[in-house]
């Protein structure tokens, strides 16, 4: 209090036991109504719980890793390799010039070094013990040669020998348990090119089962060269082991001066440092970023459902607050005393979110690397930041969501001591009305901006943003007319029960729209990513039945690093079987064109204009020759070319060569931007691999036969999948449903707080309408219909919420495609899921009813005459 007389007369104002008398005001009225703030404190701990395993599972992986290479790469202490590498936009890590494994012989004689051996790598990948290949979706298959210094070399030998002869490989352990492969078994290796190999050793990389989920194959070095290079005596890098009493850097010094042009040494530390980030770096960076953006959307759900708590608690305590001025509490203790108890629960909430984050971390941990994700075995990191960033954002939301609340407290005059505490029936402001409708006008305007008239992702986002803070804002003003509309179904359906239902959830409209805001943002997300994927399928079909003309197609996986690619040589043998009219393979090349790292198509042009729909074709494909390209329109204005113009490429030999513009072309959505012959690709290639393979019949030839038959031949060479065009579609869009699954889990937990906060305003109604639950009981409405009518407004708060949401996830879902259709060069189908909507939908309603259930259960076990008396 502000001011009271003490025993002897005196006054009693000062500071200290202002705030000693507000505190202990603060935690009567926390024990006194506990169970006002279960859902406040759930809804805290669950989303910092989220967001602090994200960054513990984060930190885990990054050291986990770290101390992985670390521990593989010890006995490194310089690497030697090509200066250059070339970069394409889908490829950062880019294309290097092989070196001469000779040199080895004279960093061996170079003063400080105590070995040196080389390093072939290279794609490979094993077929399983059932003929599968092994970790074909995701992490990378590797293939080198075996290092026998067994400092230099990154796998340690488990089990068995090292390979000593043609066709004996070591797998590292992991890769053998996934393919169910013991020493002696005898499989294929895909290089890509099949080659029988027998298992004669099991190794291991830094103490782990293998690299995460990378799978190796090591052979002997004539093997290596034989597969993975172009021609012998190259290898990727030679590593070198210093003498004793050399550092790393001495011997990158000692190694620069005897080094060719353009072939640099770094040290073994920057070597490992770069690898991490090449496996793991942007790996993290983005399945963090991916998980942190699903940790926000449950905070700003949270946010809605602690702010409604207090609200209503603030409102349900108005007579007391102004008791309290009454007696002497300036505004500042009021408002003060409720920010207290919103302390105290963020505090404890926030804590024991940060263990629930470790735990959520540690069963991450446990689970991942079941299901094929690469996470790391080892001890949990647990950082401080990892600790503390969880716990501020936990306290800052709530005090954030309840300041509103404590200051309204605060301004409560004390005359409403006199009244009766009435049930909050105020509706939308005229001002309120106006703000939302400026809002929305900004965001579609800025969103049409972003879409239709200058393309741009950001623009679109930024539109996205105002749409959601104009759907909150007109919340209340739409909440009457909606509950009208979505419970007018129930009168007839439910009859009295169902009126007094919808009359209840049309008392306020404010706490309508706030209790339904934290379930619309997750409906709203999940809609957006139900819209976005289904368009990103329907653009993959689009984009199959518009480019590709094949009757079938052989191809590499199209989700993930995985795969080895297909030998160049199946598409020559599949186009001698008389069942095929045209077989054609696609495969991939790098070079530097006007400047900047760029794909390359590498195939029989011939065949390839027979199999894919280029549209508009200016020129010819067929005399492309040795020193022929074919661009697609857009790059060729780009660059000023033409049909007959030059333009060089710079490849990653270090070699360049004048290529003569010979055709232009419409479409590259399977072709590229850039189309070279295999003869004009083979002085440059690395390893040579295709990605996809078209196969055409001939007149009379049936599907089946067809695919019988390219099955057959396709066994001899690795056994890839034959896939008709719908399975090809199907499968090239295969990724798609695997990250919305993990959408819609991790959404789980947004909707779950959002149910939280349902069921918790429900329940401090309940409280607030007791007395006139008490006189519907004492005028014949049974504990059924008493049970109905709860969970019935419940259900209808969800349904404004769901549609909402719905209608809100929509319209972001056609921005996002609109705006990717006018940023990129793809051509984005937009398409909408009805069977996926409806049962969101319908997952909404039924949240609803779950969320009401317990506070529906409560209502109806208050004794009537002790709720009549209540005031």
């Amino acid at each position: 209090m502000s001011s009271r007389n003490t025993p002897t007369g005196r006054r009693s104002d000062t500071p200290s036991a202002s705030a000693s008398a507000t505190a202990r005001i603060s935690l009567s009225s926390l024990r006194g109504h506990k169970r006002r703030f279960v859902g406040t404190f759930l809804a805290v701990m669950l989303g910092v719980a989220f967001l602090a395993g994200t960054l513990v599972m984060g930190d885990t992986l990054r050291g986990s890793f770290d101390t992985m290479f670390g521990n593989a790469t010890s006995g490194t202490d310089a690497v030697v390799r090509s200066a250059a590498a070339i970069t394409t936009p889908d490829d950062s890590q880019g294309t290097r010039q092989p070196v001469k494994t000779s040199l080895v012989e004279k960093i061996e004689r170079t003063h400080g070094v105590a070995a040196a051996a080389p390093s072939i790598q290279g794609a490979g990948q094993l077929l399983g013990k059932d003929k599968e290949p092994i970790g074909g979706q995701g992490p990378p298959t590797l293939a080198g040669n075996w290092i026998g210094d067994t400092e230099l070399n990154a796998y340690q030998l488990a089990e068995g020998r090292a390979p000593a002869k043609s066709g004996e490989v070591v797998v590292n352990r992991g890769a053998a348990d996934s393919g169910d492969l013991k020493i002696g078994d005898t499989t294929t290796l895909r290089t890509p090119d099949p080659v029988k190999v027998t298992i004669v050793g099991l190794a291991t990389f830094g103490g782990e089962d293998g690299m995460a989920q990378t799978t190796f194959t090591g052979m002997t070095q004539a093997d290596a060269e034989k597969y993975l290079t172009p021609k012998p005596g190259e290898a990727a890098s030679i590593q070198v082991r210093a003498g004793p009493g050399v550092s790393e850097q001495g011997l990158v010094d000692a190694l620069s001066p005897v080094l060719p042009k353009g072939v640099e040494a770094l040290t073994g530390e920057a070597s490992a440092a770069e690898n991490t980030d090449n496996i793991s770096g942007q790996f993290l960076t983005l399945f963090t970023s991916f998980l942190l953006v699903f940790s926000g959307i449950a905070l700003l759900v949270a946010t809605f459902s602690i702010h409604n708590t207090f609200a209503i608690v603030v409102a349900q305590r108005t007579r007391e607050n102004a008791l309290l001025r009454a007696l002497g509490a300036s505004r500042r203790q009021v408002t003060a005393a409720t920010l207290i108890e919103a302390s105290v629960v963020a505090v404890a909430a926030s804590l024991a979110g940060l263990a629930g984050g470790i735990g959520i971390a540690a069963g991450l941990q446990a689970l991942f690397p079941a299901i094929g994700f690469p996470f790391p075995e080892g001890d949990l990191v647990i950082s401080g930041l990892s600790m503390l960033l969880p716990l501020a954002v936990g306290i800052v939301v709530c005090l954030g969501s309840a300041l509103l609340p404590a200051v309204r407290a605060g301004r409560t005059a004390p005359l409403a001591a006199l009244r009766e505490t009435a049930v909050d029936r105020s509706g939308a402001s005229r001002n309120r009305a106006v703000a939302g409708a400026v809002l929305a006008l900004a965001a579609v305007g800025l969103s049409l901006t972003g879409v239709l008239v200058s393309p741009s992702v950001w623009l679109a986002g930024a539109g996205a943003v105002l749409a959601l803070v104009a759907f909150v804002v007109l919340g209340p003003v739409a909440s009457s007319r909606a509950v009208r509309i979505l419970g007018g179904p129930l009168d007839r359906l439910r009859g009295v029960t169902g009126g007094l239902a919808r009359r209840n959830a049309l008392r306020s409209p404010k706490r309508t729209a706030a209790t339904a805001s934290a379930l619309m943002i997750g409906v709203a997300v999940v809609s957006l990513f139900t819209v976005f994927g289904a368009s990103l399928k329907a653009t993959m079909d689009q984009t199959v039945n518009r480019s590709f003309a094949g009757d079938l197609a052989i191809s590499t996986p199209g989700f993930g690093a995985g795969g080895s690619g297909l030998s160049p040589k199946l598409a020559p043998a599949l186009a001698e079987r008389p069942e095929v009219s045209t077989a054609v393979g696609l495969g991939k090349g790098t070079a530097e064109v006007d400047g900047e790292g760029r794909a390359l198509t590498v195939t029989d042009p011939g065949p390839f204009a027979k199999s894919f729909d280029l549209g508009t074709v200016d020129g010819s494909l067929d005399g492309l020759g040795t020193n022929g390209i074919a661009i697609t329109r857009e790059e060729a204005e780009k660059q000023d070319l033409k049909v007959g113009s030059t333009t060089e490429l710079a490849f990653a030999d270090g070699k360049k060569a004048t290529f003569t513009v010979r055709a232009l072309y419409g479409r590259s959505e399977l072709a590229g931007d850039y189309v070279i012959t295999r003869e004009a690709w083979a002085p440059h290639r690395m390893q040579d691999a295709d990605s996809l393979v078209s196969v055409s019949f001939k007149d009379g030839v049936s599907a089946a036969d067809g695919k019988a038959a390219v099955s057959k031949v396709a066994q001899e060479y690795g056994n890839p999948d034959v896939q008709t065009r719908g399975e090809y579609a199907q499968s090239a869009a295969g990724g798609i449903d695997m990250m919305l699954t993990l959408v819609y889990a991790l959404l789980a937990l947004a909707v779950l707080i959002a149910l939280l906060g349902i069921a918790n305003t429900l329940t401090l109604a309940i409280h607030e309408r007791t007395r006139e639950l008490g006189l519907l009981r004492a005028v014949g409405q049974t504990r059924a219909q008493l049970r109905a009518m709860v969970r019935w407004e419940s259900v209808l708060v969800a349904a404004f919420g769901t549609a909402g949401g719905l209608v809100l996830g929509g319209f972001l879902g056609w921005v996002l495609v609109k705006a990717s259709d006018g940023a990129t060069s793809s051509a984005f189908a937009f398409a909408v899921p009805p069977v996926q909507l409806a049962v969101v939908v319908l997952v909404g309603l039924t949240a609803g009813a779950l969320a009401g259930l317990r506070p529906a259960r409560r209502a109806a076990r208050l004794d009537v005459l002790r709720a009549i008396a209540t005031e």
